[in-house]
């Protein structure tokens, strides 16, 4: 797995080498106050830096999250991923602030690694996610659920808002989304408004609601993002 994802970084480094007037890239970071992944609170009030280039549909993407408070986990993810029209596909390498880094050993490592791929058709997307690889969660034989998460996620733009209707579930079971079997663990909608700074600087402000029907919580998310 290692030696997979240091041919995949070599490659865009490559790419980016032998075409740098056309490389584009990406900084930013979000502030919000709750950090809740597919219907899961993973942390309080939080800052989620992102770094990333891109080349022609392929991109490499570096992401985390700091929570605020002292017993939030620390995240680092890296996302490669290709995009061509409205198909996608990508593989993360997710990492919170637990074990050693750099330890990528089978029963050992902490990191978990997933592939996706989805397709967007304008009026609403389709993404199939599953772990392959890494600290996976189990099923209930107790063997590796190769844990899974689909969403169907609608834009709309409504009384000068721009709306996304999101509806996640969890196909099977497994320990990493706390569900034995299907599950519906996501179910949001989120209103986010772009002001614009001098005509040329762009401040987008979110609020959203967050439904997991699985774990009977429903959460309220306010943020705002800052990007160049």
């Amino acid at each position: 797995m290692k030696r997979l994802i240091m041919i995949l970084l070599s490659a865009v480094c490559l790419t980016a080498a032998g075409a740098k007037d056309k490389v584009g890239a990406t900084i930013g970071c979000d502030f919000v106050s709750q950090y809740i992944w597919r219907g899961q609170k993973l942390g309080n009030v939080s800052l989620q830096p992102t770094l990333g280039i891109n080349y022609k549909g392929l991109s490499l993407t570096s992401w985390g999250s700091v929570g605020f408070n002292s017993d939030d986990a620390k995240e680092l993810d890296f996302t490669l991923a290709y995009e061509f029209k409205g198909f996608n596909v990508g593989l993360t390498d997710y990492w919170f602030s637990e074990g050693n880094y750099f330890n990528y050993k089978a029963h050992q490592t902490t990191h978990v690694w997933e592939a996706n791929v989805g397709y967007d058709f304008g009026f609403l997307s389709v993404q199939w996610f599953t772990n392959f690889a890494g600290n996976d969660g189990l099923n209930r034989s107790g063997k590796r659920a190769y844990s899974s998460y689909f969403e169907i996620v609608a834009p709309f733009r409504l009384a000068k808002l721009d709306w996304t209707a999101t509806f996640g579930a969890v196909p099977y079971a497994t320990t990493s989304y706390d569900t034995n079997g299907f599950c519906v663990t996501n179910i949001s909608l989120r209103a986010t408004k772009d002001f614009i700074i001098k005509q040329k600087w762009h401040l987008p402000v979110f609020a959203g609601l967050t439904g997991n029907p699985r774990a009977e919580k429903l959460y309220i998310i306010f943020g705002t993002s800052f990007s160049i």
